[in-house]
């Protein structure tokens, strides 16, 4: 599955993330959003090696329930899971070094 460039038309619940079988990336932001958008180049290249992950881009603002079950607060904000786990958590990363070493030790 990996990286995806579409924002998805409907949020799933936490509930139903937290459900899902092996590794997520959830990726909060808004289409609009230029840091956003900036970070995307550098988002695909992180998964590009790791294609068994999902990813999912969840479009984020006021009344969005998942993103404030996650407290997110600024975009783009990266939170990876396994098993409905978190693994690791990004508040608007500036360089993919230490996402591409997590999403590395996450398949290892």
């Amino acid at each position: 599955m990996a990286y995806t460039d579409t924002y998805a038309p409907q949020e799933p619940a936490r509930t139903d993330i937290e459900a899902w079988p092996g590794l997520t990336l959830l990726e909060f932001g808004a289409p609009w959003c230029g840091i956003c958008q900036g970070a995307q180049p550098m988002i695909a290249a992180a998964l590009a090696p790791h294609p068994g992950i999902r990813h999912l881009k969840v479009e984020d603002g006021r009344g969005k329930p998942l993103g404030r079950s996650f407290s997110v607060k600024l975009w783009p904000t990266l939170v990876l899971m396994r098993d409905g786990a978190v693994l690791g958590r990004w508040v608007r990363p500036h360089n993919g070094n230490e996402l591409v070493a997590a999403l590395a030790r996450a398949e290892a």
